[in-house]
């Protein structure tokens, strides 16, 4: 195989994010090529100020692939883009694509187009953010016109009598588990894990075989089902199988 025939994926992550980089090569395994760009450190910011740092330097974080051809890319921070909105969020992708001159998609985008696709119109977030991060990625989905039946927070750690500890870099695959099953979930809900920073892919496994007909969609799931798709023309056949149980989509 020609390596460099593959088409290529830029990825742009934050700085701290261990896990978008694993996923994505799960997920697409040999079929794209994924080369990554990180955001610059933010000492001393805020997390809100952090995501406004992040929208307002990522043109400038693309233009660090400098003349690498790319045939797509992804910006792996959903929760700077719930600062934007739907309309915002889907504008600002456009005029970076235009400026680019490659297709260039958020992950709240592939979500929305994911959830398109396949007809879901009811989410239940697992979360592992901050409560006032949670309520505007709600409001985000809720805006977009999908119905948000449930939250699932899912901090970092809890320890009685000190506020939870909200870190998406620090969820284990134990505590999705310990979260979920405590949670009664509806049954025609589909399950959207936020954040690109959570590992989910473990648990994911796990519900996927446990609950077959539910659907599972990740920021990193379905940002790789847009990549597969719009890079690669993906064969399901070929794809990691949590992109297989998406496979009823079409593009």
């Amino acid at each position: 195989m020609d390596l460099l025939s593959l088409p290529r994926l830029g990825l742009v992550v934050p700085p701290e994010n261990p896990t978008a980089e694993p996923e994505f090569a799960t997920l697409l395994g040999s079929r794209v090529n994924v080369y990554t760009a990180r955001f610059p450190t933010t000492p001393g910011a805020g997390l809100k100020d952090m995501l406004e740092t992040y929208n307002r330097v990522l043109p400038e974080t693309l233009g660090h692939f400098g003349g690498m051809r790319l045939d797509g890319a992804v910006v792996a921070c959903s929760a700077s883009h719930y600062l934007l909105g739907p309309d915002g969020d889907r504008a600002f992708c456009a005029e970076l694509s235009e400026r680019t001159g490659y297709p260039v998609w958020s992950s709240t985008q592939a979500i929305l187009a994911t959830c398109a696709a396949l007809g879901v119109r009811r989410l239940t977030l697992v979360s592992p953010y901050q409560p006032w991060l949670t309520d505007t990625s709600r409001a985000f989905w809720e805006a977009a016109g999908l119905t948000v039946d449930g939250i699932v927070s899912v901090p970092a750690r809890e320890i009685p009598g000190e506020e939870p500890h909200h870190d998406p870099y620090q969820v284990t695959t134990a505590r999705i588990r310990e979260r979920l099953a405590a949670s009664a979930l509806p049954a025609d809900t589909a399950l959207l894990f936020t954040g690109t920073g959570m590992g989910t892919l473990a648990a994911l496994d796990e519900l996927a075989r446990r609950e077959p007909g539910r659907t599972l969609l990740t920021s990193n799931l379905a940002s790789a089902w847009w990549a597969g798709r719009t890079l690669a023309g993906e064969d399901t056949g070929e794809a990691h199988p949590l992109l297989r149980r998406l496979a009823p989509v079409a593009v």
